[in-house]
């Protein structure tokens, strides 16, 4: 790909440019760059320069600016979700962020423009700090006057007042044939009338940065809405319109909340592409939320109408789909489990991170007696099963149906094992670079199998045992997945797509579909999906257990 000519900065800043650049392009340069300056100096116009040209797709790796957001009227909260955003993640909180890029040693630059503007300069510039405390982030953070506290970080400093960042000729011809002005890097929030923030409407419709900062500034619940809203993240403050914004806050409703809240977003969110049919959040008493979801999958057999959710101290509990409401639970917990999934009527398959796999019987299914029961001897099919599947095991991945088990690895590969009569035979094939990361498997019709796989590598794969794997995957992108979900409907395959940066997506293949892609943001990482044999889908998160149907 031939890459676009970089124009030399407006004004005469070509020494400031070339510095810059030489800067990004440093291994032992400071890790943050301040750009300072009286007012009217052209900080902001030099920093839209280089985000002009540092955010084309065929930057080189070693100009490249991943984000920005110009922080006029932002807290360190709206920065948070700003940066979640861009950088497709999925973090609430300056602490989830930081814990993010922790993990993630890809190279990231962030430019921050107008920290003298924020709402929160202290706040910011600590977050700040703690970026570019990082060996692979660079910040480029501009203000008009450094504080002591960053100054003390060591950061590389360019004063636009100075003069060796100037070259005089070209800024006299510039300045010769322009007026200058005050200029932008990009377009602030702008002002708007006081909002009514125990107003659905009027929260839905507004400046989300400016809900946001109210909200933090408030002390009350404001009917249920603040505590929702603080809880969505950037679900809420993502451009988007209001019928969208009020499904994300009807999703985060807790059951504290005055009623009239859910009327009023179930009717904001007619126009939405889903509706809420029921939640369960934080701190709800009744029916109790289940803890954080860390695996969901829907029971067969006696126990249909019931799903199994494992929480994050390896504990499965029973609820019913229809409302939530908590039906037993298994009776002994599994440290450091990491996966749940439906196996046999009365059996579920529980993966730990070390990729251990246990089977455990559900304990409200009824059991055989008499004769029937003595003559249970030697390993079951699904017992069989197990510990075939178990050998190659060694990622978080796991799905079943009534006949077959697949397992993901941290070296890319899926291995299925499927039980025929009283035999057991395996496949196994590579689909990813990189860990797999989430699997569903779905039987369309008799004596068809397909497996879904998603990796660390951004990719959704498609495979049928029975033929070599699909050469390009199905769905991709910049972030890794985290969750899938299968089930036959009319006819097709419901898939539900869970992504590290919040994004949930759902479509049905098949001749009579039109395959539409629908998209939901709970706020909280999606941790598990699970879709229920009438196409509504269950979404997992750290926060909540939600169960959207069709608008």
């Amino acid at each position: 790909m031939t890459r676009r000519p970089w124009t030399p900065p407006a004004a005469g800043r070509e020494p400031a440019g070339a510095a810059v650049l030489a800067w990004l392009q440093d291994p032992h340069a400071p890790r943050m760059c301040l750009i300072s300056g009286p007012p009217h100096c052209g900080k902001s116009m030099f920093l839209a320069w280089l985000v002009e040209h540092a955010t084309e797709p065929d930057t080189e790796a070693a100009r490249r600016v991943h984000a920005l957001v110009p922080l006029a009227g932002h807290s360190v909260r709206t920065v948070t979700w700003q940066l979640a955003e861009q950088l497709q993640v999925s973090a609430r909180t300056p602490g989830e962020l930081l814990s993010v890029l922790a993990r993630d040693p890809r190279r990231t630059v962030i430019a921050l423009p107008d920290l003298h503007e924020s709402a929160e300069p202290a706040g910011i510039e600590e977050l700040a700090c703690a970026l570019a405390a990082f060996a692979h982030v660079r910040v480029i953070l501009e203000t008009r006057v450094p504080s002591a506290d960053l100054l003390a970080a060591g950061p590389a400093v360019m004063d636009l007042a100075a003069a060796q960042w100037t070259d005089s000729d070209r800024y006299a011809a510039w300045a010769a044939a322009v007026q200058p002005a005050g200029h932008k890097a990009a377009i602030h929030p702008g002002r708007q009338a006081a909002v009514d923030l125990y107003d659905p409407a009027s929260v839905c419709g507004a400046d989300p940065v400016a809900i946001t900062t109210a909200y933090e500034s408030a002390t009350g619940s404001h009917g249920g809405l603040r505590t929702a809203w603080l809880r969505s993240g950037a679900s809420v403050s993502r451009p988007q319109d209001p019928a969208s914004r009020a499904l994300v806050l009807w999703s985060a409703l807790g059951d504290d909340a005055d009623p009239r809240m859910e009327n009023e977003l179930d009717g904001l969110a007619r126009e939405a592409e889903w509706s809420v049919r029921w939640r369960r959040v934080r701190g709800d008493v009744t029916p109790p939320w289940p803890g954080p979801v860390r695996g969901l999958s829907a029971c067969r057999g006696e126990l249909a109408g019931t799903v199994a959710v494992l929480d994050h101290q390896g504990m499965v509990r029973l609820l019913s789909d229809s409302d939530g409401r908590p039906g037993g639970r298994l009776p002994r917990p599994l440290p450091g489990a990491v996966a749940v999934a439906a196996a046999g009527e009365d059996l579920v398959a529980v993966l730990d991170r070390h990729g251990r796999l246990a089977l455990q019987k559900l304990p409200t299914v009824s059991r055989p007696s008499g004769i029937a029961g003595l003559l249970e001897t030697g390993p079951s099919p699904w017992e069989s099963l197990t510990e075939q599947a178990a050998r190659p095991a060694s990622g978080p991945a796991l799905a079943c149906t009534s006949t077959s088990l697949a397992v993901g690895s941290a070296e890319g590969t899926v291995h299925v094992s499927t039980a025929n009569d009283a035999a057991t035979h395996g496949m196994s094939t590579t689909l990813h670079h990189g860990a797999v990361t989430a699997l569903a498997l779905v039987e369309p019709a008799e004596g068809c199998l397909l497996v879904y796989s998603g990796g660390q590598d951004g990719r959704v794969r498609l495979w049928d045992p029975d033929r070599e794997p699909l050469n390009t995957p199905i769905a991709e992108r910049g972030c890794a997945v985290t969750a899938l979900a299968a089930s036959p409907l009319d006819g097709g395959v419901v898939l539900a797509t869970g992504w590290a940066d919040g994004l949930v997506e759902y479509s049905v293949t098949g001749a009579d579909v039109d395959g539409r892609v629908r998209h939901f943001r709970p706020g909280p990482p999606v941790r598990a999906l699970c879709v229920l044999p009438g196409g509504d889908l269950l979404i997992g998160t750290d926060e909540s257990l939600i169960r959207l149907e069709s608008a």
